[in-house]
């Protein structure tokens, strides 16, 4: 027998003397139940089977790419048009007529789920995103894998928890914890994905929570490493900081990166609701078309845009390319990616917002090392930095941005670069900007979710926001119900406070007085009177929320200094918190 079994049997049997029931009882409460301990063992075992998925995904993709592009594609190839066109055909009927909730990222799909759907993903959709994003991304369609796997492992999180007839409250939040997997597998950054799925899918902290996301996403990436090894996804040259002047040159980045941003969200914003609305029959022609036309920036000279360009980006970082094909490189990412996303076709917008970032960061690089040769940071370090900065103007994950560049690369040396930079392209981006990408997407699929960005800068209240000083009565749990009933009297009150023996606090009210009065004698001791009743203890650094169950019972709460025991910092009415929250 549990824990929780031994002391509810013990509980519930009789005689047992009231101290040591309610002893039993605390332990009922604290003991963890066995949906509790099921929890995290599931965590651990959902991160194991998203990582096999995501490694059995990437291999999937890198296996079609190869047979539909060829192992080195290069300009001038007419299976750089045709076969993204052809593939693409298939794509649109599997999403059409079979995976309609394979469409787009996953991001979106994954937050519906929590806040919509109570954590419901079908394992339908996980299969049609995993063959349809294959095929897309694998025939040459500009987009990313990372945002893909996210929604593989919502989804088999949420399949498994469903099978094991979960809560409906641990089933909603299986579904992030298989997110933080699946994209701490395809990222090769376990930091990265917790801190992605905490700011832009769960968007708050919890204890809880957390343990189970950081479970989940170490397990996965766990197994990715055993196939992939633990080398990070990009090799960097060394990268050093020696002059501070060149922290301005980092700032002229992050302004760059914050107004592309812009351009880039708008664009997506723009085209991706035309699109949806063009008649249906031409659904599944989109993503031929664009497979078509991104296919032909290949073809005609760049076929580096095609797909996530994960090895171009390496290239940049080591200075491969001078800064008119860099910036010709971002500017046509951009117009392939807003083709292959805004067709439908399913994939992400990790890999190719790091790519867009890595060929602008190489290309301010460049520029200003040609025209400013006394710059003596390295090319790699300004295509690291132009990551971050992308990541952090167009996704809007700021701290995400920061740590992403630091696990991608194994770098850590470049993070004052990264902050200064990031922050700027974030601030520009929010200013010119104000819904970030995502959010626009789901008001555009008639979506009403959580604005992540907004609850992170929520100003959150606290009890030491409305309290007031002590203006009722103040005894001793010593003294009589009589003394508590002159007490009201002389100053016209309703209450009194009461410090126990044990420095607690009691909230007596007249009406409580007179019952006591009339079952007790007069002169009775105030804490005899009460019994072992009292108010919980409160502090000004509380939610001032967490005040509000507590006015059925008590109209006036003490609230106690936490470095002295009883010590009064005032009280706190129902009024006062009404009044605050209509003030904020």
């Amino acid at each position: 027998m549990t824990p929780t079994q031994d002391a509810t049997a013990a509980a519930e049997s009789a005689p047992i003397p009231k101290a040591e029931r309610a002893k039993l009882l605390d332990l009922q409460r604290i003991a963890p139940t066995r949906e509790e301990r099921l929890f995290l063992v599931l965590s651990i075992f959902i991160g194991v089977i998203s990582g096999l998925l995501v490694v059995a995904f990437r291999s999937a993709y890198e296996w079609i790419k190869i047979l539909a592009l060829g192992s080195a594609p290069h300009p001038g190839q007419y299976r750089l048009m045709y076969m993204p066109a052809l593939v693409g055909l298939v794509v649109a009927s599997l999403v059409v007529w079979l995976f309609p909730g394979a469409r787009g990222s996953g991001v979106n799909q994954t937050k519906a789920a929590l806040y919509v759907y109570n954590g419901y993903i079908s394992f339908k959709t996980v299969i049609g995103k995993f063959i349809t994003a294959a095929l897309a991304i694998g025939s040459g369609q500009s987009l990313g894998p990372e945002d893909p796997s996210l929604q593989i492992g919502a989804g088999v999180a949420s399949m498994i928890a469903r099978r094991l007839r979960m809560s409906r409250q641990r089933l909603r939040m299986f579904a992030p914890i298989g997110a933080a997997a699946g994209l701490a597998a395809a990222f090769n950054a376990p930091i990265s994905a917790i801190l992605f799925v905490i700011e832009e899918v769960i968007g708050s902290w919890s204890a809880a929570v957390l343990g189970s996301v950081v479970l989940a996403a170490i397990s996965s990436e766990v197994v990715a490493r055993l196939f992939w090894g633990s080398e990070p996804m990009f090799h960097v040259p060394p990268v050093e900081l020696r002059d501070p002047r060149e922290l301005l040159a980092y700032a002229v980045l992050g302004v760059t990166g914050g107004f592309l941003a812009v351009i880039f969200s708008k664009a997506l914003g723009y085209l991706r609701p035309v699109m949806r609305n063009l008649p249906r029959w031409t659904h599944f022609v989109q993503p031929a078309i664009a497979g078509l036309l991104v296919g032909a920036i290949g073809f005609f000279g760049f076929p580096q845009v095609m797909g996530p360009g994960y090895t171009v980006i390496d290239q940049a970082l080591h200075a491969e390319f001078t800064w008119k094909i860099l910036l010709a490189l971002a500017l046509l990412k951009m117009l392939a990616t807003a083709l292959s996303f805004s067709s439908g076709t399913p994939g992400g917008m990790f890999a190719p917002t790091l790519f867009i970032g890595a060929m602008l960061g190489g290309a301010v690089g460049t520029f200003e090392h040609h025209f400013f040769p006394h710059l003596v940071g390295t090319v790699g370090a300004y295509a690291l930095v132009g990551m971050g900065v992308l990541f952090a103007g167009f996704l809007r994950v700021p701290l995400t941005s920061v740590f992403m560049v630091l696990e991608l690369s194994g770098n850590s040396s470049i993070i004052l670069p990264v902050v200064l930079a990031n922050t700027i392209a974030y601030l520009i981006s929010r200013s010119l900007q104000p819904t970030p990408i995502f959010e626009v997407f789901t008001h555009q699929d008639g979506l009403e979710l959580p604005s992540m960005e907004e609850q992170r800068e929520e100003v959150h209240l606290h009890i030491e926001d409305a309290l007031h000083p002590v203006d009722v009565p103040v005894l001793r749990g010593a003294d009589s119900l009589s003394r508590a009933s002159e007490r009201m009297n002389e100053t016209g009150v309703k209450v009194v406070l009461v410090q126990m023996w044990d420095r607690t606090w009691y909230a007596l009210t007249r009406d409580e007085l007179t019952g006591l009065g009339a079952m007790q004698k007069t002169e009775t001791a105030i804490e005899k009177a009460v019994g072992t009743d009292r108010i919980p203890p409160l502090y000004p650094d509380l939610p001032l929320d967490s005040a509000l169950p507590y006015f059925s019972r008590w109209p006036v709460l003490p609230v106690q200094n936490r470095a002295s025991k009883g010590t009064l910092e005032g009280i706190l009415t129902q009024s006062d918190v009404l009044e605050r929250y209509q003030q904020n």
